[in-house]
């Protein structure tokens, strides 16, 4: 039977792929944004800077700051890339999630796996680019290569999740394309590629959540149940493969919510997600919704008995209203 040798957990966002002088560029798309959730309720960019002008943010968003998260972040970036080369796993399964990047308003999946046998990452055209909101362009290469890619899946373990989880009353949506004809996997599964493997990549399965977007968002309790099917899967499937397991997303963004953030890596020493579930669904909307693809993996090292290791926690603060994307990386080993 295959074997889980090693769960990852890793934050995504584009400013781990963006030099720090520049982070400022998603500022304006900040200002645009007429809904940033921040403890369960939305507010517009000037409502936050107001709610939160007594936490002296404006000592989180200099040029200073700015460099020392980056290089924080680059450092552990690098401590779980070496960390995945010397597990030398076999086959990665990928719990991620989708911004509407092949998934569009007329269907969304609550849960799909990608059962393909090849897996795409074509760079995108000038036209798509030139559509995408400011700071977005420049971070790119961060999950696609500058000529593009094509990856191995890996559709027999996939078939056997999708069964796995059916069996346990999991209703998945099987893909074996990419929709709409869409040329690139999103980028919380091209970020892994690129970061996390180096570009020395190995069949993988990735696995979507429908964080993002109501009405049909997995709950964290459903999410914590299916990382235990997912975990009955892969060991259940006949192989002598090792597995990596790797989470893609998180923590709180696009507005900083450290007492959040502090809950999940509590319950993930604790090796019970109960308290993060106590948070309420309202807390799990927008970017911050990303931390159901950690839940997963949380309750598949949970049951390994895996012991988590925090290699890093670094908020990075982007404007006076809070705004930003709080990075984590942590791994599990036997």
């Amino acid at each position: 039977m295959a074997k889980i040798v090693l769960g990852l957990g890793t934050s995504h966002g584009p400013m781990l792929s963006t030099p720090p002088d520049q982070w400022g560029q998603r500022v304006e798309a900040d200002k645009r944004n007429p809904e940033h959730w921040f403890k369960g309720k939305a507010y517009n960019f000037d409502q936050l800077v107001a709610l939160r002008a007594g936490e002296n943010l404006e000592a989180q968003i200099t040029q200073k700051v700015w460099n020392d998260r980056h290089a924080a972040c680059r450092r552990a970036i690098g401590k779980l890339a070496d960390i995945f080369a010397e597990a030398k796993p076999d086959i990665c399964v990928i719990v991620g999630n989708d911004q509407m990047e092949m998934f569009k308003e007329p269907l969304i999946p609550a849960m799909s796996v990608y059962r393909g046998e090849t897996i795409p990452n074509k760079y995108p055209e000038k036209e798509e680019i030139a559509k995408m909101p400011p700071g977005i362009p420049i971070s790119i290469g961060g999950h696609i290569p500058p000529t593009g890619a094509t990856y191995q899946g890996q559709p027999s373990l996939a078939t056997h999740i999708i069964e796995t989880a059916i069996a346990d009353q999991f209703d998945v949506t099987s893909m074996t394309s990419l929709p709409n004809g869409y040329g690139h996997i999103p980028h919380a599964f091209g970020f892994v590629f690129r970061q996390m493997m180096n570009d020395k990549t190995i069949p993988t399965v990735p696995v979507c959540l429908n964080t993002f977007y109501p009405p049909n968002q997995p709950t964290v309790e459903r999410c914590y149940s299916f990382g235990k099917s997912l975990l009955r899967a892969i060991q259940s499937w006949k192989s002598d493969a090792r597995v990596a397991l790797v989470a893609s997303g998180g923590l709180t963004h696009f507005v900083i919510d450290e007492e959040v953030d502090n809950a999940v890596m509590d319950a993930l020493r604790a090796r019970s997600i109960k308290s993060v579930a106590a948070l309420g669904e309202p807390i799990f909307q927008a970017g911050t919704s990303e931390i159901k693809n950690w839940v997963p993996v949380a309750g598949a090292m949970a049951d390994l008995n895996y012991e988590p290791n925090v290699v890093d926690y670094v908020p990075c603060y982007r404007s006076m209203a809070g705004t930003g994307n709080a990075m984590g990386f942590v791994y599990w080993k036997a």
